[in-house]
């Protein structure tokens, strides 16, 4: 399954123009980068996934992440069928925001 292209329209519209924002195709899904860094994606599977600390991982939209059987520490995804409100989106992005902005920026 490709990613939600709406999805990642939407994402689109709340980076605006967040200064160091780039965008990259990886693994079927659209990853949203800023300075070289992950922080959001539209993933493969139809997910939102979200680069997060512990705390803001919390929210009762996002579980750990799983890739192959395992938990991938630092990321968290929605259900493939969730619905996402506006301002539910704006906070998941924020948080991923949030946590690269602690992250020295790649060369």
């Amino acid at each position: 399954m490709a990613y939600d292209e709406v999805l990642a329209r939407r994402i689109r519209q709340l980076l605006g123009d967040q200064p160091g924002t780039t965008e990259r195709a990886m693994f079927g899904g659209l990853g949203f980068m800023v300075d070289g860094h992950l922080a959001v994606a539209a993933g493969s599977r139809g997910a939102l996934m979200v680069r997060a600390d512990e705390t803001d991982g919390a929210h009762p939209l996002l579980a750990p992440m799983q890739m192959r059987g395992r938990t991938m520490s630092g990321w968290y995804e929605t259900a493939a069928d969730a619905e996402i409100a506006d301002d539910d989106l704006a906070e998941l992005v924020d948080m991923g925001l949030r946590r690269v902005a602690t992250l020295p920026p790649k060369g």
